[in-house]
C-alpha cells in the first residue's frame, strides 16, 4: 500500500480528525517542548542554516517531474511497491469517483490515483482475494454499524448462550434427584432478575462514556491501574472462551441432529474458527452482513420454540410433565444451588459487548449503543425464561448424547422441517457467537496497546480497517483451548463465569466510583443500580471462584495472574524506555564549528555534467546503463554521490541522534516523516518548526496506515529520478539489552532493507540506540 505524498498532497488526503488503529504521534509535555527547543537553538549555533540544507538538495522532494511508470522498471521479486503518480498536480485529471463502501464518501480523485497498487504476486493475490481491497481511512463512517447490523453483531454472543445456559443450570440441580430440580425457577428467576440489573447498569455506563466503557475503561479510570488490568483480564478470558464455547455448544447441535459427525467435532470447530478468522479479517461491515442472518434466524427459532411450547402447556392448564424418576448424586444443600446460580449465569456472557463497541456504531453513537443494548437484555430475559418455562412444563432433563434444545424441538416439532430450522439455527448462532469476541477481544486489546500494557502492534488497524493483529491472536488463543479440551462444553463452562464476572464486578465498582464523584443529575438513582449490579455479580464471582475451582475455574483465575504479571512486565519496560528516550538539556562545549553540506551533487536548478564517464546526469546515466555499464561500478571513493535520507518517526533522543549523524556526514539530507493522518502531520509539524526546521522535512500522509509502502514508494521514486546517487536511508533503531522485549519494539529497519533491497545504489543503515 501507499499513501498520498509531499506537502502539497496533504490537502488532498483524509482529513479525519484521529485516525482510529493507528499509533498516534504523542504529545509532547510542556517540559519536552522547553527542551527540544533548547536542542533546535544549540543546532542553530553549529549548523550552516536550514536554507543552506535545503538549496544542497539534488533532487525534488515534491516530485514535480517523475518518470512515467513505462520507465520505471520493475523490481525483482515483486516486493517493492509499484510507484504511484507523485507531485502537486496529478499528470491525470479525472473526476472524484462517486462514493462507494470500498473507498468511503467523497474521497478526493487525486488520493484514488495514488491509492496503493501493489504488484501482483502470489501472496499479494490470495491476500485481496480472500479480504477484499485496501480501506481508506475515509471509509471508517461506512464500517460503522447501524442498530439492525449491531444487534446481531454485538449480541450473539449473550443471545445465543441461552443454547447451553438454562442446560448448564439443570446439568447441576438434576444432581440433587427430583428436589434439585424444584429449585430451577427460583434460580432462574435470580438468574433474570440479575440480567435485569446488569443491563441497566450498563446503560449508565454507556450514559457515561458515550465514547466507549467497557469494563478495562471503567475501572481503569476510577480504581487504578490494577483495578483495570484485572478487568481487562477478566475480559480477554471471557473472550477466548466464548469464542471456544460457542463453537463447542455449535457443533454440540450439530452433533445432536448428525450423531454420525460426532468424531470429527474437533475438526469442525477449528474450521469454523477459521472461517470466522477469515470473515472477520474482512472488516465489520462485511463481517456484519454476513453474520446478521444466522442471529435473526435463531430469534425467530426460539420465540417459536417458546410460543409452541408454551401453547401446549397452556392447553393442559400449565400442569408440568412428570419427569423421569432421577436417582440423586449429591445432597441438596446452599452449595449445590450456588453451582447451579453459577453455571446458569454463564447465560450472560457478552452483556458488556455492546458498551465496549460504542465507537462502532452509527451516530448518535451513544444513544444507538443504549437502545441496541435494551433491545438485547429484553430478548435475552424472553428467551432465558421462555426456555426455562417450557423446560419445567415438558419435564425435559440433560442428557449426555442429546441437548436440551435438541430435545424441546423434537418434543414439539418431531424431525420435520421446523426441528432442522431450529437445529440448525442454533448451531449457526453457536458457531458465530463467537463473532461477538471477535469485536471486542481485539479493540480491548488495542487500548491496552495504547496504555502501553501490550506490544503496540495491536493499536493498529490493517488493511480492511479491523484490528488484524488482535483477531488472529484471538483464534490462536481460542482454538489451542477448544483443541486442549477436545471441544467439550462441559469441560469448558466452568472455565467461563470467572472471567465474565470478575470484569463485571470491577466494572459496577468502578461506575459506583464514578457517580460518588460526578454527583450529577439522577446520580444516586444511577449509583443504586450500578452497586446492585457490582454486588451480584461479585456473588456470582466468588460462588463460581469456590464451587468450581477443582473443576477448571484455576485456570481462569491462573491466565488472570499471568495476563496481569506480562502486561505490567510490558508496561514497566515501555516505561524505562521512553524515560531513557526523553530529551535532555544539553550544552557544546567542544569548539565550535558550522556543519553545512558538502555540495560535490548537481544542485537543484543547476545544469549538470553530461560526460557519461561520470554518471552525474540521468539521462547520460540510463544512456549508459541500456549500453550495459553496470549502475554500481564505482570502484574509486570520488565516484560516489552521496545523498541521506532520514525517516523519523518522533522527535526524542533516538531520532535526534539520527538527524546528528546525517548532518555530520556532511552530505545533501532529507528528512521524511510517515503520518497516518492530517492531525498527526500537523502535530509533528509544529514540533519540527519548533526544534528549528534545520534539515528539509518531507512528510508522507499514509491514508491507507501503512508505514513500510509509502517509504519504498517515496525512495524509489527519488532513486529513478536520480539513478546516479546512492542513497543511504538512516533511521534509528532501538536496541534492548534483554532480547525477550525486542519483540515489543517496531523491525522497521529490517522490513525496509528487505523491501529495498532490490534497488541498486540503496544503503540501509540504522543508528542504535541502546536500552
Amino acid at each position: 500500500m501507499s499513501g498520498t505524498h509531499g506537502k502539497n498532497s496533504n490537502t488532498k488526503s483524509t482529513r479525519s480528525a484521529a485516525v482510529p488503529g493507528s499509533t498516534p504521534l504523542r504529545a509532547l509535555d510542556a517540559q519536552q517542548l522547553r527542551v527540544l527547543g533548547s536542542v533546535g537553538r544549540e543546532w542553530r549555533r553549529v549548523s550552516a542554516g536550514p536554507d543552506v540544507w535545503r538549496r544542497a538538495l539534488p533532487v525534488d522532494p515534491d516530485l514535480g517531474s517523475f518518470p512515467t511508470p513505462s520507465q520505471i522498471r520493475p523490481a525483482r521479486f515483486g516486493r517493492v511497491v509499484r510507484v504511484s503518480p507523485f507531485g502537486p498536480t496529478p499528470r491525470i485529471a479525472a473526476p472524484s469517483p462517486p462514493p462507494t463502501a470500498e473507498t468511503g464518501a467523497g474521497t478526493p480523485a487525486a488520493e484514488h490515483l495514488q491509492a496503493p497498487v501493489e504488484r501482483p504476486g502470489f501472496v499479494y493475490r490470495v491476500r485481496r482475494l480472500l479480504l477484499g481491497p485496501a480501506l481508506a481511512n475515509t471509509a471508517i463512517a461506512r464500517e460503522r454499524m447501524r442498530k439492525l447490523v449491531a444487534l446481531p453483531v454485538l449480541s450473539a454472543d449473550a443471545l445465543s448462550s441461552v443454547a447451553y445456559g438454562p442446560e448448564a443450570l439443570l446439568a447441576v440441580l438434576v444432581l440433587a434427584g427430583t428436589a434439585g430440580l424444584g429449585y430451577s425457577i427460583p434460580v432462574a428467576a435470580t438468574i433474570v432478575f440479575l440480567m435485569l440489573a446488569i443491563g441497566v447498569s450498563y446503560r449508565q455506563t454507556i450514559r457515561a462514556y458515550p465514547r466507549g466503557g467497557g469494563s478495562y475503561i471503567v475501572a481503569s479510570d476510577n480504581l487504578g491501574r490494577v483495578p483495570g488490568l484485572l478487568a481487562a483480564a477478566g475480559l480477554m478470558t471471557d473472550y477466548i472462551l466464548t469464542v471456544a464455547v460457542s463453537i463447542a455448544a455449535g457443533v454440540a447441535a450439530i452433533t445432536s441432529a448428525v450423531p454420525s459427525l460426532a468424531s470429527s467435532s474437533v475438526l469442525i470447530g477449528v474450521a469454523a474458527i477459521v472461517v470466522l478468522l477469515a470473515g472477520n479479517l474482512r472488516g465489520i461491515r462485511q463481517a456484519g452482513a454476513i453474520f446478521a442472518a444466522p442471529t435473526y434466524a435463531f430469534v425467530i427459532a426460539m420465540l417459536a420454540l417458546i410460543a409452541v411450547g408454551l401453547s401446549d402447556a397452556a392447553d393442559r392448564g400449565f400442569h408440568p410433565v412428570s419427569h423421569p424418576p432421577v436417582n440423586a448424586t449429591e445432597g441438596l444443600g446452599i452449595l449445590l444451588v450456588m453451582r447451579a446460580f453459577a453455571s446458569g449465569a454463564t447465560a450472560m456472557t457478552g452483556i458488556e459487548a455492546i458498551s465496549n463497541a460504542v465507537p462502532a456504531f452509527k451516530p448518535v453513537e451513544w444513544r444507538n449503543a443504549r437502545t441496541t443494548l435494551t433491545w438485547m437484555i429484553g430478548l435475552l430475559i424472553v428467551l432465558f425464561a421462555g426456555i426455562i418455562a417450557i423446560v419445567h412444563y415438558t419435564g425435559t432433563l440433560p442428557r449426555s448424547q442429546e441437548t436440551v434444545l435438541s430435545q424441546l424441538a423434537h418434543l414439539n416439532y418431531g424431525s420435520g422441517p421446523m426441528y432442522v430450522f431450529t437445529q440448525a439455527a442454533t448451531a449457526a448462532v453457536l458457531l458465530l457467537a463467537a463473532n461477538t469476541a471477535y469485536n471486542d477481544f481485539p479493540r480491548v486489546l488495542s487500548l491496552l496497546a495504547r496504555d502501553d500494557h501490550a506490544p503496540r502492534i495491536f493499536a493498529r488497524m490493517g488493511d480492511r480497517l479491523a484490528f488484524s493483529n488482535g483477531i488472529i491472536l484471538l483464534s490462536i488463543l481460542a482454538g489451542l483451548v477448544y483443541v486442549a479440551f477436545d471441544g467439550r462444553t462441559a469441560s469448558l463452562i466452568p472455565l467461563y463465569a470467572v472471567g465474565v464476572f470478575l470484569a463485571f464486578t470491577l466494572s459496577q465498582a468502578g461506575m459506583v466510583v464514578h457517580w460518588w464523584r460526578l454527583r450529577d443529575r439522577h446520580w444516586r438513582k444511577s449509583l443504586l443500580f450500578n452497586g446492585i449490579g457490582g454486588v451480584l455479580s461479585a456473588i456470582v464471582l466468588i460462588t463460581a471462584g469456590i464451587t468450581k475451582f477443582t473443576e477448571g475455574a484455576w485456570v481462569a483465575l491462573v491466565a488472570v495472574s499471568l495476563f496481569l504479571f506480562v502486561t505490567t512486565r510490558i508496561r514497566r519496560h515501555y516505561d524505562t524506555v521512553a524515560a531513557a528516550l526523553r530529551l535532555q538539556r544539553h550544552s557544546i562545549e567542544l569548539p565550535r564549528r558550522t556543519i553545512a553540506p558538502r555540495v560535490d551533487v548537481p544542485l537543484q536548478g543547476v545544469e549538470s555534467s553530461r560526460d557519461p564517464r561520470h554518471p552525474r546526469d540521468p539521462q547520460a546515466f540510463a544512456r549508459t546503463g541500456a549500453a550495459g555499464e553496470s549502475e554500481e561500478a564505482e570502484e574509486v571513493p570520488e565516484e560516489i554521490r552521496h545523498f541521506s535520507l532520514v525517516l523519523i518517526e518522533t522527535l526524542d533522543r533516538a531520532g535526534m541522534r539520527a538527524l546528528a549523524y546525517a548532518a555530520s556526514l556532511q552530505q545533501p539530507v532529507l528528512v521524511i516523516h510517515v503520518s497516518t493522518g492530517e492531525v498527526e502531520a500537523e502535530r509533528f509539524r509544529g514540533q519540527w518548526k519548533l526544534w528549528g526546521d534545520h534539515l528539509p522535512l518531507q512528510e508522507l500522509v499514509s491514508p491507507y496506515r501503512a508505514v513500510i509502502a509509502p517509504l519504498v514508494n517515496y525512495i524509489e521514486a527519488l532513486h529513478h529520478q536520480r539513478p546516479d546517487l546512492t542513497l543511504t536511508v538512516i533511521l534509528p533503531e532501538i536496541v534492548v539489552c534483554q532480547r525477550r522485549f525486542s519483540a515489543l519494539h517496531s523491525r522497521t529497519a529490517a522490513r525496509l532493507r528487505r523491501a529495498l533491497r532490490p534497488l541498486r545504489k540503496v544503503v540501509v543503515t540504522t543508528v542504535p540506540f541502546h536500552v
